[in-house]
């Protein structure tokens, strides 16, 4: 949670958040090809105003996991799309789920704060005992500004890390 929000000025006090209007994903060709490829994020503006995508905290799952701020900085149009390239940040440490499920041989896709359907990717699933999903849900902070009231939005929300599988037949 994002300390002093409540006394910025044309503040939303942080809450957590079901569902968000502002939908982003990260992507990054590294995952499970050990690469030091950056990360792309990938944001959706469902807003009737500009957007400006401030900053993403991934909180640590444990008091002793610090968490990872990312500056964003991303104008977003209203009803639009706007995406930016990062240096890669190790995003994946200090989980236990997503360290077991990377030991079992799962690749990660993206991570988003939305639910990820398989034909949104193009994926035609005929048989669901040869390919699987698998998701870890870690808690973050979100912050956006409205460009036109500039007033600061500050919530609480979860992203999927989305793992996708092939069984051997």
């Amino acid at each position: 949670m994002f300390v002093g929000a409540a006394v910025l000025p044309f503040s939303a006090a942080a809450e957590q958040q079901e569902d968000t209007e502002i939908k982003f994903a990260f992507y990054s060709s590294a995952w499970g090809e050990n690469t030091d490829d950056g990360l792309r994020l990938v944001a959706f503006n469902q807003t009737l105003a500009p957007i400006r995508l401030n900053s993403i905290e991934l909180h640590g799952s444990e008091e002793a996991t610090q968490s990872i701020l990312i500056d964003v900085d991303l104008e977003v149009p209203s009803g639009g799309y706007a995406d930016k390239e990062f240096d890669y940040l190790d995003l994946l440490s200090d989980d236990e789920c997503i360290d077991r499920t990377m030991l079992d041989n799962w690749k990660l896709v993206e991570i988003s704060n939305y639910t990820l359907n398989p034909s949104v990717r193009n994926l035609i699933i005929e048989n669901t005992n040869s390919f699987r999903i698998y998701q870890c849900v870690k808690t973050i902070s979100t912050s956006w500004t409205d460009l036109d009231s500039n007033q600061l939005f500050e919530y609480d929300e979860w992203v999927l890390f989305h793992f996708e599988t092939r069984r051997d037949l």
